[in-house]
Formats: structure tokens, sequence, C-alpha cells
């Protein structure tokens, strides 16, 4: 699983990133201070199933504060996007290829207005224009991803009457599109059952359906702290009802971050509160409290970082958080306590959670058993987020 920040240039992907990662992702206020992808691991929290047994969890991976495990993601920070991106415009063409494997969109929007469409200083930018025009660049670049072969690829799929979903998931593999998708966009536009006849505006119909069904998104509403970030922010949900859009101020979680990291406060990221360690400077407190005051206490999702992750993961591709956990015993062969917390698609069952751990274990598989109520389960249980689960195999 990826998850691709996108949007215009100097909208805050890059603080969003090192947010969410603290990796040494460069900051500037400049358009395409990003030229190469940055890549790093984020992170999704979830109640630990420790608080349950009574203990304590020791990950391998991630991390663990006061019973909120923090589990591993990938995430990806590309060049910002202009209009006219889709015709390789600014550096069009390299950041729609980079975005090529992602599953889903974080769009950041600069809620402030100060920064034009181009990311260059404005007053009063009406920041609806941001979103329609990432959309219509998204679709095209599909759409001209489509268009290079559609007539024969369409003509060969009605001559040798193969699959026609199947067939449209294998030749857009690179986009990571698959078969229910393309089958579910079918179902949704109801469009001409020879696709060999498919004019342009039907194609383009197809091709923004595949890529909000194959590429979800979500927005985050950056800035929010500014002083038209909130008025913006409430236009936007008045113009886009049905996106899913989340007020966010990844200044202040990087901040609340680095002065966790130097041990300055207690901050689980995601809470509304955070405690004071040790003596600070007068500037620093300021600061503290200014993010307090203006973003913690003024919105249930806190700054928005952990948040707009979590319902990437959790809501838009539905992944489900599994422990391995033994029915009698939850530490592993080094005494590590809950060591590890997978995230596996929806609609998984034990026995591919049994695959996902080991090849053997799945070839082998018996039974699972639930480390909580201790009830044997078969190959075809479906998993629950949170499940934590044992695999009894025959070896």
């Amino acid at each position: 699983m990826l998850i691709g920040l996108v949007g215009k240039p100097s909208v805050g992907k890059s603080t969003f990133f090192k947010a969410a990662t603290l990796a040494e992702a460069e900051i500037a206020p400049y358009p395409f201070t990003t030229i190469k992808p940055n890549h790093g691991v984020g992170y999704v929290k979830v109640d630990c199933i420790d608080k349950e047994f009574n203990t304590q969890c020791n990950p391998n991976h991630g991390f663990c504060i006061n019973h909120k495990r923090f589990v591993p993601i990938d995430l990806m920070d590309v060049a910002g996007l202009v209009p006219g991106a889709s015709e390789g415009k600014g550096l069009g063409n390299q950041f729609l290829d980079d975005l090529r494997q992602a599953d889903v969109f974080i769009q950041i929007v600069d809620v402030s207005g100060t920064t034009d469409e181009t990311g260059k200083p404005a007053e009063n930018y009406d920041v609806s224009r941001d979103v329609i025009f990432l959309e219509d660049e998204l679709n095209k670049w599909f759409l001209g991803i489509l268009m290079k072969v559609w007539k024969s690829f369409a003509r060969k799929v009605e001559m040798e009457e193969d699959n026609f979903a199947r067939a449209v998931a294998t030749q857009f593999s690179g986009l990571k599109v698959n078969e229910e998708q393309v089958k579910k966009v079918l179902l949704k536009i109801n469009l001409p059952p020879r696709a060999s006849t498919w004019n342009n505006e039907q194609l383009l119909k197809f091709a923004t359906e595949l890529r909000k069904e194959s590429k979800p998104m979500i927005i985050a509403a950056n800035k929010i702290d500014a002083p038209n970030g909130k008025e913006n922010y409430e236009k936007l949900k008045k113009s886009f009802p049905d996106a899913k859009i989340i007020p966010c101020s990844a200044d202040s979680e990087l901040a609340l971050r680095e002065a966790a990291k130097n041990d300055m406060i207690n901050y689980i990221p995601g809470e509304r509160n955070f405690e004071i360690k040790k003596d600070l400077t007068e500037r620093q407190k300021e600061a503290l409290e200014k993010i307090k005051k203006n973003v913690l206490d003024e919105y249930e999702t806190g700054t928005g970082v952990q948040e707009i992750l979590n319902y990437a993961v959790f809501n838009l591709l539905g992944y489900l958080a599994i422990f391995p956990a033994g029915a009698h015993k939850l530490a592993d062969s080094k005494g590590k306590i809950l060591p590890d917390c997978f995230l596996l698609p929806p609609n998984s069952t034990a026995l591919d959670f049994a695959y996902f751990l080991h090849t053997d274990f799945g070839k082998n598989f018996i039974r699972a058993i639930d480390a909580r109520t201790k009830k044997v389960l078969g190959k075809d249980y479906p998993l629950k987020n949170r499940d934590a689960l044992e695999i009894v195999t025959g070896k």
C-alpha cells in the first residue's frame, strides 16, 4: 500500500510529509521544492489490544504510546502539480508517472488562499479552483494512458470475446487497476456494451470513474490556522459536499512532533493535548500555546495529519489492522509481547492472513484461534479490524 501526497506547489506537501514521517524532506517557500519524490514511513494509529490483556506490547515495527499502536505505512511526496500537467507543463509528466503506484491520494490544499494555481504568492485566491484543476489533471492523465492503446485494445477484446473487465485490469495493471474496480465502474456509468464504439466523452467518463475508483482521494485543508483558513475551509465543504475534507495544520503537527522528539513535551500524534515535560523558553511556550488555542482546541481532529492518514487507510482503502497472537501466549520466541500488527486488504480471511504471515502457514492451515475468546475459526472466517489470531498448521 502506497499513499501519494498530491497538490499544487507550495501548499505544504513536504511539511505534511515531514510531520508524518519526521524525514528530512526539503521545505522552502518556492514552487517545485520537491523534484524527485520523497519516500518515507508514516504511521496509522490503532487502539492496541495489549490493554485488553493488561500488558505492554513490544513492537518490532512502529511504536506504541499509552496503548496507541502506530503501524508503518509507505508515504510518497511528489513534485507539485500545475494546470496543464497532463500535457507536460511544470513537472507534469514526471509527477504523474511517479503516482502510478499510489493506492490512495491525499490532496493538500492551501486554505489560506495566499498562493495561486502555480504556487506563487497571491491574495484571496479561490481555493476551490485547486480541487477542480487537480481532479481534471488526474482524469486527463488516466484518459491519456487509455487513449494510447484504446481502439486497438477494445477491438481485440471484442474479436477474442475476452472478459472486458479482466482485459482492462491486465492492460492497465501498471496503474494498479484491478478487475473488481473495472466492474464497479461499468455498472455505475452504463456505457454502450461495445467499448470500441465509445466516443471521447464516454471514454473520459470511463477514465474519470476508473481513476476515482482505483485511486480514491481525501482532501487535507492545510494551513487551517491561517487568517482566512477556517472561512475557506467552510467554502470548500459547501463547494464539494461529496468530498471528504479534513482541517489540517501540518506546521503545528511538525512542531509538536519535533518538540516530543526533543523530549520537551509528551505528545501522542492525533491527540488534542500535550504535556510540557521541562522548562521551556517564553518563545517556546508561546508557540505551543498558540497551537493549543488555534488548532487543538478548535478542531476535533487535532492538527488533522493523523486523522487524514487513518481515514485514507481504514476508510478509503478499507484496510484491517490484524495482530498475530497466541491463544495462550502473547509473546514470540524472543519474549516480545505482541510484536507485530499487520495491515491487510478488505475482505481478507483467516486463510489470507496465514498466507500473509508465511506461504507454509497458508499451505498447511488447519484452523485459526481468536486470542480473546479462544474460539476456533475456519479458513473462510472474514477478518475484522483489530482481530488477534493464532494460526494453527499441520507442520
